[in-house]
């Protein structure tokens, strides 16, 4: 099945120019070692095999950090494949689609030197063509990100139709709380040194940008990693629109497990933020005192000035 990503062509799209006149896609860790046939299919042994040199080479501090560095070079070198589709954004903001059309190869002395070739579509597009959502998802500071849930949209453009795609609201029963639980994500972030949880944690950022939302993972991506001021301790926040099933608990613990593999040094806590909940994802979660539960409320309030 195909598959959509968003990737950035360097810090401000400083390598855009060159890799939309030659046709690539890459990124730039461990730029010093050829990883021709060093992809496994598990992403840990990847991990295993390159944070250490991740953490010398590129100098990432953190094993965090170098963990998020290696899981975009492997989604990029093994996890895309041949026929999926990427959009980068040049020096000026404006979006350009692309098919990629090789394996991984190595370009060594070059920026980006973990690359797969792309045919560039020739129509670009601005960021206002999109949806609100979309126009999210292309902002997230990670360098590759998984765009598949815009999948239609995106199809859109490469047949030239950029109209934004509008959400039909009607068969909501609160158009509203709908609206507003489906940017929960967004505005969590966005609030993030005005809630309980800012005050004594941070989202996880790397080279200045929030690297900690849609924390790539074995089993899929963390809505938000976060660490504790002091650096002693690491929190999977996982979001639920709605109410939460006991389903949720088993999903946080393996992104917990995953987290504690790239850093055993710190301890791991997990949050479930969600609207409600129900008797038997109350008791999964007494048994699990490492994981908390936090619920939310969408309210809207009009007041005459």
């Amino acid at each position: 099945m195909k598959k959509y990503y968003r990737v950035f062509l360097g810090q401000g799209s400083k390598h855009a120019d060159q890799a939309l006149q030659e046709g690539w896609v890459g990124t730039g860790w461990l730029s010093h070692v050829d990883l021709t046939e060093q992809f496994p299919d598990n992403l840990q042994n990847f991990n295993a095999a390159f944070i250490p040199e991740v953490m010398k080479h590129d100098e990432v501090s953190s094993r965090i950090g170098a963990g998020l560095a290696c899981g975009k070079t492997w989604t990029l070198g093994h996890e895309v494949c041949e026929g999926d589709v990427v959009v980068s954004s040049d020096a000026n903001g404006v979006f350009h689609l692309g098919t990629v059309t090789s394996p991984y190869f190595y370009s060594p002395d070059q920026p980006l030197p973990h690359r797969r070739s792309v045919q560039w579509d020739t129509e670009p597009f601005e960021r206002a063509d999109f949806s609100e959502d979309m126009r999210r998802s292309l902002g997230s500071g990670n360098t590759v990100a998984n765009l598949s849930a815009h999948a239609d949209e995106i199809e859109r453009a490469f047949t030239g139709d950029h109209q934004a795609i509008i959400v039909n609201d009607s068969t909501v029963e609160n158009p509203l709380s709908f609206v507003l639980e489906r940017h929960l994500e967004d505005f969590l972030v966005s609030n993030w040194e005005h809630t309980d949880l800012g005050k004594k944690y941070d989202i996880f950022v790397q080279d200045g940008e929030i690297a900690g939302r849609q924390f790539p993972t074995d089993t899929g991506p963390i809505d938000i990693l976060a660490q504790s001021k002091d650096g002693k301790e690491l929190v999977v926040i996982e979001l639920k629109r709605g109410r939460v099933s006991d389903v949720v608990v088993g999903q946080i613990l393996r992104y917990m497990g995953y987290v504690t593999e790239l850093d055993d040094s710190k301890t791991v806590k997990g949050i479930i933020i969600g609207a409600d909940d129900d008797p038997k994802f109350r008791r999964a979660l007494a048994m699990v005192p490492t994981v908390e539960f936090y619920k939310y409320e969408v309210s809207f309030k009009l007041s005459k000035s």
